[in-house]
């Protein structure tokens, strides 16, 4: 009995803990499902971030037949500073490249 008061206190308390909830709208999205070829699509937010990617079908009908997938997403950190990561995942893996990452 009193593991289940110990429990409901915590879940009350964690219900109880202030949350900040910002606003967020979708200002813009677009979305171009081209079918089994590829696809693509983007959006902006209200809070500064926007994403963009596409797909691509490469080396249809051969054993190397695999999607390309290109890309960028842009937000900005509590501190202001905008972030902007590009991006390629293909057969050779997944390919990031931003200011704020480490040079290899």
């Amino acid at each position: 009995m009193k593991s289940i008061v110990v429990l409901a206190v915590l879940i009350a308390l964690a219900a109880s803990i202030p949350i900040d909830p910002q606003d967020i709208e979708v200002l813009r999205y677009d979305n171009d499902n081209v079918g089994v070829d590829g696809y693509k699509f983007s959006y902006e937010q209200s809070d500064g971030v926007s994403r963009s990617e596409e797909g691509v079908l490469k080396n249809v009908g051969t054993e190397q037949e695999g999607i390309e997938v290109r890309g960028t997403i842009t937000w900005t950190a509590p501190d202001g500073e905008v972030y902007t990561l590009n991006f390629v995942a293909d057969e050779n893996g997944y390919h990031p490249e931003g200011k704020h990452l480490p040079h290899l």
